[in-house]
């Protein structure tokens, strides 16, 4: 039988009436940030005193409820580290950036990042329940001057409504769930008003954080959206409640589907039994396991950076070790903004023309026979509208046969040396037949010129090679 979810609450809050403690108003009002009123709750170390008492720290805020999860007696407690800042937050780090992922460089208007080609990110609010001490945007969240205003909200929904191109919106911040109710749901529905978003998603560790934020009141509010999605962010089994449980069964009865996004973080979860627990865990709370990403290159959280091969070790302890689909994608969202790279153990041994040799988490080494008459061109053929990406098929492109090759900036620029354009510089040279602009055809290439006569006369093929 499973441990079952336990609900806790810190000696100091004892006689808080439930009504109250309850009231996710009651729980944003009495958010604890100074060391004075931390150390009701559990001593503070010499490093938490000195950075809770350091000017310019990035916001601290804890929930009443959150900070309950705490042992108060161990210093290394996972829950500890992700609210409670350390001195070492102050430290500077090789690569760290105000803004390593370039979300603001790639936002069309304010507020609104479209680095994919169906899908934008939309920040709707700075503001948090709690500050996670590795935030990503710590460079705006916390900050009430930096909140989106009015007049930026109207320019994220007039970009949308002239790109058509996008059918999935992720709100995030900050954390859209501590919006004012009527806020939330004008956003919702404004979202809705436009005919090619298919989907709506959130991002919100409110529910961790503040579950009873998760009323059947906002369930109910959310279920008139769908197709609604909705992540979570637990790091650790111990951020697990029987709050939390509760707040999902409301969430997964109004029809949202629930994914968890972690974030790999140096004495928190590296270590594949904690975080095979936590997956297995999230399951049963009907929570699927998502992404788990590497720690971001951001001010302040290099002390919770791991290296890379970490996270494949972790990898390599979760797939065929528990069921598939309690398994997220191991993810290193790429420095400068190029998006997010899934990263995993290699299963595929070698290939040759008609083979591959494969291996499982056992070790057990096989080969996949493969078919010998296979013919591409007899493929199914999609009947649809294919969804435009300009400028961002990738590889994906080069296989589609869009194009034969990707050049990286100023490639053709370079490699001409400032020259002259001359007679030889003819663009249909270096086109290739059937791919790209050079159309597939079946008939013969037209505006080629004559062949000389075969013969003893013909000039020697050139092996010159620049």
């Amino acid at each position: 039988m499973p441990t079952p979810f336990v609900s806790k609450r810190a000696p100091v809050y004892a006689d808080v009436p439930d009504e109250k403690w309850n009231d996710w108003r009651w729980q944003l009002s009495h958010r604890l940030n100074a060391a004075e009123e931390i150390e009701k709750v559990l001593p503070l170390t010499e490093s938490e005193r000195k950075a809770l008492n350091t000017s310019g720290l990035f916001r601290v805020d804890i929930t009443p409820y959150f900070i309950s999860l705490i042992d108060p007696d161990d210093p290394e407690d996972p829950i500890r580290k992700q609210v409670i800042p350390l001195a070492e937050e102050m430290q500077s780090f090789t690569a760290m950036m105000e803004d390593s992922l370039a979300e603001d460089r790639h936002s069309p208007v304010p507020g609104l990042v479209h680095r994919y080609p169906d899908r934008v990110l939309m920040l709707v609010t700075t503001q948090c329940a709690s500050y996670c001490r590795y935030c990503t945007r710590s460079r705006i969240v916390g900050d009430p001057g930096q909140t989106f205003n009015r007049q930026e909200f109207e320019m994220q929904i007039e970009y949308l409504k002239r790109t058509p191109q996008v059918r999935d919106v992720l709100l995030s911040g900050g954390d859209p769930l501590v919006l004012a109710p009527k806020i939330l749901e004008e956003l919702l529905s404004r979202l809705r008003e436009i005919p090619h978003i298919e989907i709506i998603r959130i991002g919100s560790r409110v529910p961790v954080f503040m579950p009873m934020r998760i009323t059947q009141e906002l369930c109910d509010t959310l279920a008139k959206y769908h197709p609604f999605w909705l992540n979570i962010h637990v790091n650790h089994s111990n951020e697990i409640s029987l709050e939390l449980e509760q707040a999902c069964d409301r969430l997964t009865r109004a029809g949202i589907p629930l994914g968890n996004q972690s974030v790999l973080l140096a004495g928190v979860n590296d270590n594949v039994h904690i975080q095979r627990k936590l997956v297995q865990d999230l399951v049963r709370i009907r929570v699927r396991p998502y992404y788990l990403y590497q720690c971001d290159l951001v001010e302040g959280a290099g002390h919770f950076r791991t290296p890379v091969a970490k996270g494949i070790e972790i990898m390599e302890g979760l797939r065929g070790h528990t069921s598939g689909y309690a398994v997220p994608q191991y993810i290193v969202d790429a420095p400068g903004g190029g998006g997010k790279i899934p990263v995993a153990p290699n299963y595929l041994l070698s290939m040759s023309d008609h083979k591959v040799v494969l291996r499982n988490y056992e070790g057990y080494v096989t080969t996949y026979e493969e078919p010998i008459d296979y013919l591409p061109g007899d493929a199914a053929k999609f009947k649809g509208e294919k969804r435009p990406e300009p400028g961002q098929s990738g590889i994906h492109g080069l296989l589609d046969g869009e194009q034969m090759f990707i050049k990286p900036e100023g490639f053709d620029e370079i490699h001409g040396r400032n020259g002259i354009q001359h007679r030889l510089k003819d663009e249909k040279k270096w086109q290739p037949l059937g791919i790209g602009a050079g159309a597939p055809s079946h008939e013969a290439p037209k505006d080629l010129p004559p062949q000389p006569p075969t013969g003893e006369g013909d000039a020697p093929q050139s092996n010159d090679e620049e």
